[in-house]
């Protein structure tokens, strides 16, 4: 009952979040949307009975959308990805292509002729697995992976003196931003 209704929530929020992703305004709001949905689905995948592929999906898109927030940080012209922007390119043609592509999964789900098991599951299904992807060397990729995110962490960090609210304020709404180079955003 109880992992029912855990599942029920997760759902609904993976398919809310996904939703956001287009109705948000912004990248930075879009991608932590996007990460909400794809912890949920995470969540969805552990409920399941699979703890070690919920996890890896949770590491990967925790550590993608990190990646995802640095570029924004450095690359983007907007502070990190917050200024006003729409997700919509296309709306029709997309709004085609999806829905053709929905009905052809479905179908697909549908129609296609499902093999019937063979034999059992091992023992430990997230042992077998670990050993299959990683060998022996999975304590190795585990702590590579931690040592990564830490340097994403630590370069955002040391890239960024200043933070979004030096610009314009505390409340962003000083009336020229105190911009060190000109000819910036703030001009």
């Amino acid at each position: 009952m109880v992992s029912g209704a855990v599942f029920f929530v997760l759902a609904v929020l993976a398919v809310a979040a996904g939703v956001m992703v287009f109705v948000v305004d912004s990248m930075a709001r879009a991608t932590f949307s996007l990460l909400t949905s794809l912890l949920a689905v995470a969540g969805v995948v552990v409920l399941l009975g699979l703890n070690y592929l919920g996890i890896v999906i949770a590491l990967m898109m925790t550590i993608e959308m990190a990646i995802m927030a640095v570029f924004m940080i450095m690359y983007m012209m907007n502070p990190a990805g917050l200024m006003p922007m729409t997700m919509m390119h296309n709306a029709k043609g997309s709004a085609v292509l999806c829905t053709a592509l929905f009905v052809l999964l479905a179908a697909g789900i549908l129609l296609a002729p499902w093999p019937a098991r063979k034999g059992r599951p091992p023992r430990d299904v997230t042992m077998d697995l670990g050993l299959s992807l990683m060998g022996p060397q999975m304590l190795t990729m585990m702590t590579l992976g931690m040592a990564l995110f830490a340097t994403i962490v630590s370069s955002v960090v040391l890239a960024t003196r200043r933070g979004r609210y030096d610009r314009l304020g505390d409340g962003l709404d000083a009336r020229r931003s105190d911009d060190p180079v000109r000819g910036g955003v703030g001009r």
